[in-house]
């Protein structure tokens, strides 16, 4: 374990993907035992503040392309965006569903087709808050790795907050805004209206 951490090192390599090549480590979080995974491009200790993604699992939209989010197509935009400047971080967070679990973000997507329920009110019907993601492994990965001053690909202000509670300096905040594409309209304007999130084109 890394002493005073959340966190225990796992493994580390390099991967080759579309976006050109990544340094890869693996960190487990010593509460829910998740494996966690940081994705390090070019020499981060080199340039601050870095840019830095905090990305969430979303299998539906990451792996399967489902039109319900903008989360696979948020995912992919951040590594392009990370490899255009040449250097940056995308952490990818086991938590589905901002929290609650992928079977639990199921019957949330059931209860929005069945019941007309917004996102939020889906997770508060299953007894959770409309968000329940903490930051305190991101911000122990990202010491870790060497970073205090980052620049966050994000259009949620409660997630820089999330991660300056942990003692990360958040120097600006830079939207990552998909279009909207005739599913996840109300999806986007919920978040906008009742989560926060700053779009400047819903």
């Amino acid at each position: 374990m890394i002493p005073n951490t959340s966190i225990v090192f796992e493994a580390s390599s390099t991967i080759q993907t579309n976006t050109g090549e990544w340094g890869i480590r693996i960190y487990r979080d010593v509460m829910h035992h998740h494996e966690q995974i940081a994705l390090v491009k070019g020499n981060v200790l080199d340039t601050t503040p870095v840019l830095v993604r905090v990305h969430s699992e979303c299998a539906t939209g990451d792996v399967f392309g489902s039109l319900h989010c903008d989360c696979g197509e948020q995912l992919h935009s951040a590594m392009k965006k990370i490899d255009t400047v040449g250097s940056g971080v995308l952490l990818y967070m086991k938590q589905e569903g901002r929290g609650i679990g992928l079977a639990n973000k199921i019957k949330a997507y059931e209860l929005q087709r069945t019941k007309g329920l917004d996102t939020v009110e889906a997770n508060e019907a299953l007894g959770f808050v409309g968000d329940a993601r903490t930051y305190d492994i991101v911000a122990d990965m990202l010491r870790d790795i060497g970073l205090t001053d980052i620049i966050l690909l994000t259009n949620n202000p409660k997630k820089t907050e999330g991660i300056e509670s942990f003692g990360i300096h958040v120097v600006e905040q830079v939207s990552l805004e998909i279009p909207a594409n005739g599913v996840d309209d109300e999806y986007l304007k919920t978040k906008k209206e009742k989560m926060g999130h700053i779009f400047l084109h819903i």
